[in-house]
Protein backbone atom coordinates (compact mmCIF):
# COMPACT_ATOMS: atom_id res chain seq x y z
CA UNK A 1 0.00 0.00 0.00
CA UNK A 2 2.74 2.00 1.24
CA UNK A 3 4.85 1.67 -2.74
CA UNK A 4 1.98 2.11 -4.56
CA UNK A 5 0.01 5.25 -2.28
CA UNK A 6 -2.85 3.58 -1.59
CA UNK A 7 -3.37 2.80 -5.76
CA UNK A 8 -2.79 -1.16 -5.71
CA UNK A 9 -6.30 -2.54 -6.37
CA UNK A 10 -7.86 -5.80 -4.44
CA UNK A 11 -6.85 -7.94 -6.91
CA UNK A 12 -3.15 -7.08 -7.20
CA UNK A 13 -2.81 -8.19 -3.79
CA UNK A 14 -4.78 -11.28 -4.51
CA UNK A 15 -2.36 -11.96 -7.10
CA UNK A 16 0.29 -10.99 -4.61
CA UNK A 17 -1.12 -13.14 -2.17
CA UNK A 18 -1.30 -16.01 -4.38
CA UNK A 19 2.12 -15.66 -5.67
CA UNK A 20 3.35 -15.86 -1.59
CA UNK A 21 0.87 -18.99 -0.88
CA UNK A 22 2.96 -20.89 -4.24
CA UNK A 23 6.44 -19.24 -3.01
CA UNK A 24 5.49 -21.31 0.14
CA UNK A 25 4.11 -24.46 -1.27
CA UNK A 26 7.14 -25.44 -2.97
CA UNK A 27 9.32 -28.47 -2.53
CA UNK A 28 12.82 -28.08 -0.45
CA UNK A 29 15.63 -28.49 -2.94
CA UNK A 30 18.79 -29.45 -1.12
CA UNK A 31 21.97 -28.06 -2.27
CA UNK A 32 24.45 -31.24 -3.31
CA UNK A 33 25.96 -32.42 -0.77
CA UNK A 34 23.79 -31.08 2.16
CA UNK A 35 22.32 -34.78 3.49
CA UNK A 36 25.90 -36.29 3.35
CA UNK A 37 27.60 -33.48 5.12
CA UNK A 38 25.60 -33.07 7.91
CA UNK A 39 25.32 -36.76 8.35
CA UNK A 40 28.80 -36.58 8.70
CA UNK A 41 29.10 -33.98 10.95
CA UNK A 42 26.23 -34.75 13.52
CA UNK A 43 28.06 -38.10 13.86
CA UNK A 44 31.04 -36.16 15.72
CA UNK A 45 29.24 -32.47 16.35
CA UNK A 46 26.39 -31.03 18.23
CA UNK A 47 24.64 -28.95 14.96
CA UNK A 48 21.94 -26.46 15.44
CA UNK A 49 19.58 -24.67 12.98
CA UNK A 50 19.37 -21.15 13.50
CA UNK A 51 17.32 -19.80 11.11
CA UNK A 52 15.73 -16.19 10.26
CA UNK A 53 12.29 -16.13 9.44
CA UNK A 54 8.38 -16.83 9.10
CA UNK A 55 8.13 -19.46 12.10
CA UNK A 56 5.65 -21.96 10.36
CA UNK A 57 7.27 -21.77 7.15
CA UNK A 58 10.62 -22.48 8.55
CA UNK A 59 9.47 -25.27 10.57
CA UNK A 60 7.82 -26.46 7.36
CA UNK A 61 11.13 -26.28 5.22
CA UNK A 62 12.81 -28.24 7.72
CA UNK A 63 10.85 -30.71 8.34
CA UNK A 64 10.21 -31.09 4.39
CA UNK A 65 14.17 -31.29 3.62
CA UNK A 66 14.39 -34.49 5.60
CA UNK A 67 17.44 -33.14 7.59
CA UNK A 68 15.75 -32.36 10.75
CA UNK A 69 17.18 -35.54 12.33
CA UNK A 70 20.69 -33.85 12.33
CA UNK A 71 20.06 -30.78 14.66
CA UNK A 72 20.03 -31.22 18.42
CA UNK A 73 18.43 -27.59 18.76
CA UNK A 74 16.53 -25.75 16.35
CA UNK A 75 16.34 -21.52 16.49
CA UNK A 76 13.82 -19.81 14.12
CA UNK A 77 14.14 -16.54 15.31
CA UNK A 78 13.62 -12.82 13.30
CA UNK A 79 16.64 -11.50 13.06
CA UNK A 80 20.22 -12.63 12.92
CA UNK A 81 22.17 -10.26 15.18
CA UNK A 82 25.26 -10.20 18.15
CA UNK A 83 21.99 -10.01 20.59
CA UNK A 84 20.04 -13.22 19.05
CA UNK A 85 23.54 -15.39 18.97
CA UNK A 86 24.16 -14.36 22.61
CA UNK A 87 20.60 -14.91 23.57
CA UNK A 88 21.09 -18.55 21.94
CA UNK A 89 24.52 -19.75 23.83
CA UNK A 90 23.23 -18.84 26.73
CA UNK A 91 20.14 -21.04 26.33
CA UNK A 92 22.24 -23.70 24.72
CA UNK A 93 25.21 -23.08 27.15
CA UNK A 94 27.92 -22.51 24.15
CA UNK A 95 31.39 -20.49 24.79
CA UNK A 96 31.50 -18.21 21.57
CA UNK A 97 34.76 -19.62 21.15
CA UNK A 98 33.36 -23.08 20.63
CA UNK A 99 30.65 -21.93 17.99
CA UNK A 100 31.61 -21.98 14.53
CA UNK A 101 28.34 -20.97 12.04
CA UNK A 102 28.05 -22.36 8.90
CA UNK A 103 26.13 -20.04 5.88
CA UNK A 104 25.52 -18.33 3.18
CA UNK A 105 25.21 -14.84 4.29
CA UNK A 106 27.91 -12.94 5.36
CA UNK A 107 26.23 -9.96 7.07
CA UNK A 108 23.96 -12.02 9.39
CA UNK A 109 25.55 -15.35 9.31
CA UNK A 110 29.36 -14.60 9.83
CA UNK A 111 29.92 -11.30 11.17
CA UNK A 112 27.98 -11.14 14.09
CA UNK A 113 29.49 -14.13 15.13
CA UNK A 114 33.11 -12.97 14.37
CA UNK A 115 31.83 -9.73 16.49
CA UNK A 116 31.55 -12.19 19.83
CA UNK A 117 34.52 -14.11 19.03
CA UNK A 118 32.89 -17.02 17.39
CA UNK A 119 34.11 -18.48 14.11
CA UNK A 120 32.08 -18.91 10.57
CA UNK A 121 32.44 -20.76 7.40
CA UNK A 122 30.56 -18.83 4.29
CA UNK A 123 29.63 -20.61 1.81
CA UNK A 124 28.38 -18.40 -1.02
CA UNK A 125 25.16 -18.66 -2.80
CA UNK A 126 24.71 -17.29 -5.87
CA UNK A 127 21.10 -15.80 -5.08
CA UNK A 128 21.75 -13.08 -2.08
CA UNK A 129 19.83 -10.11 -1.00
CA UNK A 130 21.03 -6.77 -1.47
CA UNK A 131 20.26 -6.54 2.07
CA UNK A 132 22.96 -9.34 2.96
CA UNK A 133 25.38 -7.28 1.53
CA UNK A 134 28.57 -5.99 3.54
CA UNK A 135 31.00 -3.98 2.33
CA UNK A 136 34.11 -5.72 3.46
CA UNK A 137 34.37 -9.53 3.90
CA UNK A 138 36.33 -10.91 6.76
CA UNK A 139 39.94 -11.60 6.68
CA UNK A 140 40.27 -15.51 6.21
CA UNK A 141 42.26 -16.88 9.13
CA UNK A 142 41.63 -18.85 12.31
CA UNK A 143 38.30 -18.33 12.68
CA UNK A 144 36.97 -17.86 9.55
CA UNK A 145 36.92 -19.61 6.34
CA UNK A 146 35.31 -19.28 2.61
CA UNK A 147 34.43 -22.69 0.79
CA UNK A 148 32.58 -22.96 -2.23
CA UNK A 149 30.91 -26.60 -1.93
CA UNK A 150 29.38 -27.68 1.34
CA UNK A 151 31.43 -30.95 0.64
CA UNK A 152 34.02 -28.82 1.70
CA UNK A 153 33.03 -28.26 4.97
CA UNK A 154 34.16 -31.70 7.23
CA UNK A 155 37.63 -30.88 6.33
CA UNK A 156 36.94 -27.21 7.41
CA UNK A 157 35.72 -28.24 10.68
CA UNK A 158 38.24 -30.84 11.72
CA UNK A 159 40.93 -28.14 11.06
CA UNK A 160 38.94 -25.79 13.21
CA UNK A 161 37.92 -28.33 16.34
CA UNK A 162 41.51 -29.22 16.48
CA UNK A 163 42.56 -25.62 17.08
CA UNK A 164 39.98 -25.37 19.94
CA UNK A 165 41.62 -28.72 21.81
CA UNK A 166 44.89 -27.07 21.69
Amino acid sequence: MELTQGKISAEEIRQLIVLGQEMLAQPVELLDGVAETLAELAGAYRLLVITKGDLHHQERKLAGSGLAAHFRHVEIVSEKDEGTYEAIWRRRGIEARRFLMVGNSLKSDIVPVLALGGAGVHVPYHLTWAAEQVEKTPEAGADFFQIEMLRELPAVVRTWAAGRTA
